[in-house]
Formats: structure tokens, sequence, C-alpha cells
């Protein structure tokens, strides 16, 4: 992968992917128990910054992965 604008895109959007899988999971975790007022706006950035620290080392991990298995036939040069 040697165009930066096609790498470019790409992490927007596998990091987009998992934030949206990040945030489809943590709906199923029951915090109205943890949260005084669930429905809040203050939840919702809580639920927003759990979604996006889930989600960042998750897609970097990812994209890690994907650039060693891409490098990895310059093994055999």
């Amino acid at each position: 992968m040697t165009n930066v604008g096609a790498q470019a895109l790409l992490s927007i959007f596998v990091h987009l992917i998992f934030f949206i899988l990040a945030w489809w999971a943590l709906q199923g975790v029951n915090f109205e128990k943890l949260l005084r007022r669930p429905a809040s706006i203050r939840a919702r950035i809580l639920y927003l910054l759990l979604a996006i620290a889930i989600s960042y080392p998750v897609a970097a991990f990812f994209l890690d992965y994907l650039n060693w298995s891409l490098a990895l036939p310059q093994i055999y040069r």
C-alpha cells in the first residue's frame, strides 16, 4: 500500500467501523446502576468517550497487523 491517500482512507474507514462496533457493544452493558441519570448528556458523553477509548487501540492493532502482514513479502527480497 504505497498510496498515502488510499492508506488514509482505509485508516479512517477502519477507525469508524471499530467505533461503531464499540458503541454497539457498549449498548449491551447495563450502566444504569452506575449512573445517576443514564439518559443525561453526561451519560451520552461517557458512552462516547468509552467507545473511543475502546475502539482506538483495537483499530490501531488491526491496522498495524495489516501493515505488518503486507510487509512480510519483503523478507524474501
